[in-house]
């Protein structure tokens, strides 16, 4: 899409991690033309995409894509185009019910424009090799994620039962551009809180841990992925995010510790989930936009596991590697950690790019 002069990159860029979840929800698509259905039944193409928009003018835009053959995949492989809802029998066991989430997502842009597909190598690619035929906003969701992407090329398998989707913003100004994975985590938090609350459910206590994991019970539930481009004075921004809803292995999911704390029936679902997040996300960005992440600050820190936690860092002095112990005191205006020394020296905290764990191997900037 862009050649390798107009590629620019930021710092939290190489800070960038994407939580390996594994089994979680089961979803499901609404029915009609048969016609569609055999085709699909009786051949087994590369990849399916399914596209769906909350209005007639993103279903106008849907019809386009698929008439144009428009969306390609990174490889090349061959892809299927069907417009929602063109399919009888869709190509999964319980496939994601557009016509739910649709029906709860009240955004003016976010989440309008939905693209689903039973298995993708990675929803992550579909958005940004398609970029610029997409509208902005426009999210895709997967059942199943063979390569989703991590910190350091990993590729994180990703099977059914979390909630797979990337989604494409445009932004402005450069210098906020790492600070938007903050207000997405904030965002999917959020969206938590308000779905217990609207269903009488105690709440989950999803914490934010720098820079962009998610965590419940002390281990990891989810994570999120965010790269750009530069184009046409425009940062091109493709967020990635998984999280684990109903799968109870290897670590933690969400319905597993719904049933730990609550005798209600309720179950969270992926529709639910993805609608709420949109719906926070687009009343949260507006006022990242506007005013600053300074508006979300208060919220970002109530949520995040990192107020007042001391931690090492390593510096060379001559030869050798000292270790200090700082605390974390906040976040800086680039989005690194904000600590103080023993000494009351304020600092800026980087990590050392090495590490899986970002809280090894911090390093230390004086301010």
């Amino acid at each position: 899409m862009l050649s390798a002069a107009s590629l620019r990159s930021f710092s939290l860029q190489r800070s960038r991690v994407f939580v390996r979840l594994r089994s979680p929800t089961k979803p499901i698509l609404s029915r009609a033309a048969p016609a569609a259905a055999e085709e699909m039944d009786s051949q087994s193409p590369s990849c399916v995409l399914v596209l769906a928009g909350k209005s007639s003018a993103e279903m106008e835009i849907a019809k386009t894509l698929k008439s144009n053959n428009a969306l390609k995949l990174p490889d090349n492989s061959e892809v299927r185009f069907f417009v929602h809802p063109e399919i009888q029998r869709p190509p999964s066991e319980e496939p994601f019910q557009i016509d739910l989430f649709l029906k709860s997502l009240s955004t003016n842009q976010f989440g309008r424009f939905f693209i689903w597909s039973p298995r993708l190598p990675s929803t992550h690619d579909v958005v940004s090799h398609n970029f610029c035929e997409l509208p902005i906003g426009a999210v895709c969701a997967a059942d199943i994620q063979s390569k989703g992407r991590g910190r350091s090329k990993n590729v994180w398998e990703s099977p059914i039962g979390c909630l797979l989707f990337s989604f494409t913003i445009q932004m402005d100004d450069g210098k906020i551009v790492p600070l938007l994975q903050y207000v997405i985590s904030l965002a999917i938090t959020e969206a938590i809180k308000e779905i217990c609350d609207k269903n009488g459910l105690p709440y989950l206590d999803v914490r934010i841990k720098w820079p962009n994991d998610l965590y419940l019970n002390g281990l990891k539930v989810g994570g999120i992925l965010c790269t750009s481009t530069y184009k046409s004075k425009k940062f091109n921004v493709s967020a990635g995010i998984g999280l684990n809803v109903d799968n109870e292995k290897p670590t933690v999911c969400l319905n597993a510790v719904l049933r730990e704390t609550s005798v209600a029936s309720y179950k969270f679902t992926r529709e639910d989930i993805l609608a709420a997040f949109f719906n926070k996300f687009e009343t949260l960005y507006n006022l990242f936009i506007h005013q600053g992440f300074q508006a979300l600050e208060e919220l970002y820190y109530k949520t995040w596991l990192h107020s007042g936690q001391r931690v090492i860092v390593q510096e060379k002095n001559g030869e050798q590697v000292v270790e200090n112990v700082v605390s974390i005191q906040g976040l800086t205006p680039s989005g690194y950690l904000l600590a103080v020394g023993e000494d009351n020296q304020m600092c800026e905290l980087h990590p050392d790019g090495n590490s899986f764990d970002f809280f090894k191997g911090l390093v230390r900037r004086k301010l």
